[in-house]
């Protein structure tokens, strides 16, 4: 897993170039595309097909419906702002990495009851940031956890220093290529 994991808003199929390939000319190779706008399976899609190499998934995915069209446009992995078990399960049956939103032990426990052993802990600002992972690693060792919103380069450090941290993510990964990319023009 790359430890940069942009979260991508694309609301015209027409950015998916731009972005995507901004993304690679700043050394990422990861895209969390989210359904949050009507073209988002699209957006996969086409990312997926003109982009092999990178590794582009669908986030904000918050039910079985969603889950269905991301897998079909051929995302690698699916992030939920929570817990979903109808997501959980078609994740687990097609060998498709599920990443839910956790951020109490009780959402962490049933995540491992569902054989989930990485999460996203979101929004990281409002639940405690560094401080709450660190307390919640104590009790479940085996989780690693992907820090969203709240994430940025004044903390980046910090939290991908912490053990536990598989990956962060954030909208700013994307800001950040889009203003490199329109240095280099």
């Amino acid at each position: 897993m790359e430890k940069c994991i942009p979260v991508v808003v694309i609301k015209e199929l027409s950015e998916t170039d731009k972005i995507l390939s901004a993304l690679k000319n700043y050394g990422i190779n990861t895209a969390e595309i989210t359904f949050r706008t009507a073209c988002a399976a699209e957006a996969i899609a086409y990312g997926c097909e003109r982009y092999p190499d990178m590794n582009i998934g669908a986030g904000t995915v918050i039910n079985a419906e969603q889950c269905e069209a991301a897998l079909k446009a051929g995302a690698k992995f699916i992030v939920s702002p929570g817990l979903s078990v109808a997501v959980a399960k078609i994740c687990n049956e097609r060998g498709i990495p599920y990443y839910p939103g956790c951020v109490t032990p009780t959402e962490i426990m049933q995540a491992l009851e569902l054989g989930i052993t990485t999460v996203k802990f979101f929004p990281a600002n409002v639940y405690g940031g560094l401080k709450a992972l660190k307390a919640l690693s104590g009790p479940f060792p085996q989780v690693k956890f992907i820090p969203t919103s709240g994430v940025d380069r004044s903390n980046i450090d910090e939290f991908l220093a912490f053990d536990k941290v598989a990956a962060v993510g954030g909208s700013f990964f994307v800001k950040e290529a889009l203003e490199k990319a329109a240095e280099q023009v």
